[in-house]
């Protein structure tokens, strides 16, 4: 039994259920959350969700409230935010703190009466589960209770969390007890290399697999190598189905196609939606391999570049014969990579931050270097 319980844990930091379900309340384009827990749970992320657009606010439970409760805070701060902000839609988020002496947030939104004025998702979830993705499946299930999305979507949207799980156990940052974190190859050495491929006409393909609003960054990157190669180099497959999922997701995949059209770069092979990563990754190794087995391309095709989330495009079980360039934003899966035998591993550091509020591309540091030094080499 020791040794089982040695096998599934995990030393280092993990991301947290509280915080995804607040990620969800705001893809489910909530305009107001509230915490009930200390004012300081989970501060970074709430002042990156505001940069985003939406309030968060917290019912501030201290020493007192740990004993004798803060039911009455949580009410007052419920009608407060009605008050604030007149919402359409409020989420209401419980804690550990809350959640360990037995807080009732239903009860709570009902004493409130907010209920009466605008729809309520309330969610109660603690950081103590051993998969984040718990929080987001509480809070979709909130939601479809409340009637804010469909039985089916709910249903789509925990196989799509369940498949992540998997995906970060087995090959993912989740993959072993510890794993420590690395920032990865340098970022010219690798643009260096890809260059030279390129400019010895070797053809490529490039998969953006990305994870919500992070697109806006490695989108940035599938264009930079598409504006350093010839037209016909690159063959670009995208998990950006803009007819899935929800609404607020959906038009992410919208913007990003409407502006690599304007650049005159089209997809040609779209793998599913900004939600289904997991299983988009699948997709697009299956897809390669019948690309490079094809008897009209007859396996041309040398590299493969990986953005977002390569670890879910599992080439090596194809047998498939590549260079491969991948491009994470997660310090802590640059190491899986490397044991999954990908050739090259960058990270962008800092992209969720600065992904976030985005209503556009925005640059990266990867598709920068890649086109300065072509610039570079233009001229010499």
């Amino acid at each position: 039994m020791s040794g089982e319980m040695e096998m599934e844990m995990i030393l280092h930091p993990r991301p947290s259920a509280i915080v995804a379900a607040l990620y969800t309340l705001r893809d489910l384009d909530v305009e107001v959350a509230v915490m009930h827990g200390p004012a300081g749970c989970s501060f970074k992320h709430s002042r990156l969700l505001e940069e985003d657009g939406m309030h968060v606010l917290t019912s501030a439970m201290n020493e007192s409230n740990f004993v004798f409760g803060g039911h009455e805070y949580l009410v007052q701060v419920l009608r407060k935010a009605e008050e604030m902000f007149h919402p359409e839609l409020m989420g209401v988020i419980g804690t550990c703190s809350s959640m360990i002496i037995g807080e009732d947030i239903h009860q709570a939104v009902e004493d409130s009466g907010v209920g009466a004025r605008c729809k309520v998702i309330a969610v109660n979830v603690h950081a103590g589960y051993r998969d984040n993705t718990v929080g987001v499946i509480l809070t979709l299930e909130s939601a479809y209770k409340s009637g804010i999305i469909s039985s089916e979507e709910f249903e789509r949207q925990k196989r799509m969390l369940e498949a992540a799980t998997k995906l970060e156990k087995e090959v993912g940052a989740a993959c072993k007890s510890y794993i420590p974190p690395s920032k990865g190859d340098s970022k010219i050495d690798v643009a260096n290399r890809l260059l030279e491929l390129i400019g010895k006409g070797k053809k490529g393909i490039c998969v953006l697999n990305a994870k919500k609003e992070t697109v806006f960054m490695f989108a940035d990157i599938l264009k930079a190598v598409n504006k350093v190669a010839a037209p016909s180099q690159i063959v670009n497959i995208a998990n950006l189905d803009k007819e899935v999922g929800l609404k607020k997701i959906r038009e992410y995949s919208e913007k990003i196609l409407d502006e690599l059209a304007t650049d005159g770069i089209e997809i040609d092979h779209v793998i599913g939606g900004l939600d289904e990563y997991p299983v988009a990754g699948e997709k697009a190794a299956a897809l390669i391999r019948d690309l490079y087995n094809s008897g009209d391309i007859n396996g041309d095709y040398d590299f493969a570049v990986l953005l977002g989330i390569p670890h879910a495009v599992p080439l090596e079980k194809y047998g498939i014969k590549m260079e491969i360039f991948s491009v994470t934003n997660g310090p802590r899966t640059i190491e899986p990579l490397k044991w999954l035998g990908h050739d090259h591993a960058v990270l962008e550091i800092d992209l969720h931050p600065k992904t976030m509020g985005a209503t556009g591309i925005i640059p990266s540091e990867f598709g920068d270097t890649l086109l300065k030094l072509k610039h570079v080499k233009s001229e010499l």
